[in-house]
């Protein structure tokens, strides 16, 4: 069987979008992200912008820097899901088989409809999911009006490799039994799941491409090692496993597996107690409601803080399993003095629940408090009303004292419960 699995890539995806909402952009250095004078980073940059060494993931002033003549936007996510999935759309009509990988990414699975699109002229199967491939790219263009780059392979690794070098709007094809080959030349960090921690250890090791990476018996066993070697062989799939949907969580109904968590970047340093507090409750009420969605309960409960210097801290807690945002956060509290140990301003905050297992027995009723029903409660409201229809209101203070508390504030008691605030929809008038 040839390459029968295709990586389609939405080239600068967001640029593309704010190119056909402004064609005046067309040709102009674009970069979405956010603000300039701003803190936060690239999230999407133009051709045009990239030989000034302007990058995704950089940090917004950084970009300012290298292309200053720029025309920066804001993003804006509620603009760009509707053209993803008319891409979708397009998409399932060469193959059902479609997996959405993130809002500007696709795998597709061809196997199976060779003899489909067949037409006489095609010298092999190969040649006819090619010129398919080809078509789909076009019919994206002329349809949706998005450019999009397109990579073959037997394997998903491979097939994104294969995008990757058919950028922009081209499509590149790499056969069965070429793979190591393809891999051998390349730089380590091109292959996916390899990052700069991984590249620079193999780099210590005195390895750079992959084709060195797959020469040395000595790295036979390390899981990094083994992966290349699976997609260089054109190992194949059995699937192209589950669909990402774009700015949303991924949280499947009773998966126990990994973990979930939010982060919050402020705008600039905290160091006042009561707003490090504040973003806490909101992102233990997040992954609560997440973990709710779930249908799990979890034993694990992390705090993360980032300091002005970069410096990051993570505490954990392992206790009774729950999904209730008053124990959640009230673990939160406990452990943030803790996370905290730097007493400089805040950059970034995080929870994250862990070690999961599914939902506790059904409680009998009446209940006795009603503390059990409240997630519930607040779940239901947000179901008809929206996420931010209801937020917890505020919590007592914690046990701050010599604990590295801001100094000149005062510590108080913790509270034994968490308040309620609704925010009254305009639909529910």
């Amino acid at each position: 069987m040839g390459p029968r699995i295709v990586c389609l890539d939405l080239d600068c995806f967001f640029v593309s979008v704010e190119r056909l909402l402004d064609p005046s952009l067309e040709g102009k250095q674009v970069v979405v992200g956010a603000a300039p004078g701003k803190r936060g980073v690239v999230t999407a940059v133009s051709y045009e912008a990239r030989p000034l060494g302007v990058r995704s993931g950089m940090a917004i002033s950084e970009a300012v820097r290298l292309a200053p003549d720029a025309v920066y936007l804001p993003p804006r996510h509620g603009v760009y899901s509707p053209y993803a999935k008319r891409v979708r759309t397009v998409l399932e009509r060469f193959t059902p088989d479609v997996q959405t990988a993130s809002i500007d990414e696709f795998f597709l699975d061809f196997r199976g409809t060779e003899r489909l699109w067949h037409r006489p002229g095609d010298v092999d199967a190969d040649a006819t999911v090619l010129r398919v491939v080809w078509a789909m790219r076009e019919a994206i263009q002329a349809e949706v009006g998005l450019p999009a780059s397109a990579g073959l392979g037997t394997n998903r690794k491979i097939a994104k490799m294969a995008s990757n070098v058919a950028k922009p709007a081209g499509v590149f094809m790499v056969g069965a039994g070429e793979e190591a080959a393809f891999l051998a030349p390349r730089p380590v960090r091109s292959f996916p799941g390899i990052g700069p921690a991984t590249e620079a250890r193999l780099q210590e090791a005195g390895v750079r491409t992959l084709g060195e990476l797959l020469s040395r018996s000595d790295l036979r066993g390390r899981r990094v090692a083994e992966s290349v070697r699976r997609a260089s062989s054109g190992a194949r799939e059995e699937g192209l496993g589950r669909d990402r949907p774009a700015f949303f969580e991924h949280d499947p109904k009773g998966e126990t597996v990994g973990s979930i968590s939010n982060e919050r970047t402020f705008h600039a340093d905290v160091g006042d107690r009561a707003r490090v507090e504040a973003q806490l409750r909101a992102l233990a009420e997040r992954v609560c409601w997440r973990a709710r969605k779930r249908g799990v309960r979890a034993r694990t409960i992390t705090v993360k803080v980032r300091t002005s210097d970069f410096h990051t801290v993570q505490r954990s807690r392992s206790g009774e399993a729950t999904a209730g945002e008053r124990e959640v956060f009230r673990v939160v509290l406990e452990l943030l003095p803790r996370a905290w140990v730097h007493r400089r301003p805040v950059r970034l905050v995080g929870v994250q629940l862990s070690n999961f297992e599914g939902p506790g027995p059904q409680l009998a009723l009446p209940l006795p408090s009603g503390r059990a029903s409240i997630g519930t409660a607040l779940d239901a409201v947000r179901a008809r009303f929206g996420y931010d229809a209801v937020r917890l209101g505020a919590v007592g203070r914690s046990r701050w004292q010599g604990e590295g508390s801001t100094p000149g504030e005062a510590a108080g008691p913790p509270s034994d419960g968490a308040g309620v605030s609704a925010r009254r929809d305009r639909r529910s008038r």
